[in-house]
């Protein structure tokens, strides 16, 4: 078992691809067939290719304040990868690759960011949460959903995502304590991007891991090279298949770090160093799964650049038609929040439109 052999306490960490894209623990790589495999380059790269369109978008004022993904799309889209259509994934705001896996339209993500709630309106069938953009207030609803699921013998679990600066928060420690008493279906993965916006790993917690702060709770806890997909997904795998089983949660801390700024409003040179991000460019999970694929026979130059096309052009679609989306009215701001309008709320409503129309004279 994976958990026992990298038990945290040991400050091991779970790898199968290097930095380079070498397989170092091959009794450990994942049997995903070819398909699969191409499938994940590819949501890899439009991810990249979306999380860098939104920063230029919200620098021309056609998007709000945004979390770049850059340097950690393989923390999310490994643990999606190995969870079923029907489990639950509960985000906090940095898992576009895995949201992207899971079904979630581009539509709906830019939607989001633009400030149209209508963005956390997904389809039918796709078991995913709006963002949380709290910190770490996501954590006790995926709790509640997976021990609903429990108690409804439904078999899914509930993968659920956090940074490293939400393990400071009551509601994480609320959260994993009562999966641990109830020992329900749900998968933890801290994004340990080494920052919370400008609080480095060292000044979080005195523990030489985040990942063993789940022996506390009493489930198990295991710490992987983040910007390993391939780790990433046989850490969650293994979860998924102890959680169906009924052997409770699991905790993975994913050792990733974030090479753009926290937001957009945010500028990380004020606090970080210039070699640690170079450093951590080297291990881009990108680079690393493309050397992988071409190892493999299953990319090539030409291949990757039309890949990298198609992800470009796929994400000016999305964005023509996210812009093109009807704005939000001053009526939804007060209609969703009872199935019928109160008399108090839609004076309040008639109150304010009227005052803005005097603001307009």
């Amino acid at each position: 078992m994976l958990t026992d052999e990298y038990d945290p306490h040991g400050g091991r960490m779970l790898q199968v691809l290097d930095q380079s894209g070498q397989v170092v623990r091959p009794e450990l790589e994942p049997k995903l067939d070819n398909a699969k495999l191409q499938r994940a380059y590819r949501t890899m790269v439009l991810s990249r290719v979306v999380d860098e369109k939104a920063i230029i978008m919200q620098r021309q004022g056609r998007l709000g304040a945004y979390p770049p993904n850059r340097g950690q799309e393989a923390a999310s889209l490994g643990p999606a990868m190995a969870t079923e259509t029907d489990d639950w994934m509960v985000w906090a705001f940095r898992e576009l690759a895995g949201l992207l896996w899971k079904g979630v339209p581009m539509l709906n993500y830019l939607l989001y960011w633009m400030g149209n709630e209508e963005g956390s309106r997904y389809p039918e069938g796709v078991n995913v949460t709006p963002a949380a953009i709290p910190v770490a207030s996501q954590l006790p609803i995926a709790v509640g959903i997976a021990y609903a699921s429990a108690l409804r013998r439904e078999g899914k679990v509930v993968l659920s995502f956090c940074g490293d600066g939400a393990t400071s928060e009551g509601e994480f420690h609320e959260a994993l304590n009562n999966a641990g008493v109830f020992r329900t279906p749900n998968i933890f993965v801290i994004q340990n991007n080494q920052w919370a916006i400008s609080v480095p790993r060292s000044r979080q917690t005195a523990a030489p891991t985040l990942a063993q702060k789940a022996c506390a709770y009493g489930f198990k806890g295991i710490l992987v090279d983040g910007n390993d997909l391939l780790a990433m997904y046989i850490a969650t795998q293994e979860a998924a298949e102890r959680a169906r089983k009924g052997e409770g949660p699991t905790l993975i801390e994913a050792y990733t770090y974030r090479l753009g700024n926290h937001t957009t409003s945010d500028d990380a040179r004020k606090y970080r160093e210039e070699q640690e991000l170079r450093e951590w460019e080297l291990r881009d999970p990108l680079v690393r799964m493309k050397a992988y694929m071409v190892a493999k026979g299953l990319l090539d130059e030409s291949g990757d650049e039309a890949i990298w096309n198609e992800a470009r052009a796929a994400t000016e679609k999305g964005v023509e038609e996210a812009e093109g989306f009807p704005a939000p009215t001053l009526e939804d701001a007060f209609k969703f929040t009872y199935a019928e309008m109160p008399p108090s709320l839609r004076t309040e409503m008639e109150r304010l439109r009227d005052d803005l129309k005097e603001g307009e004279r």
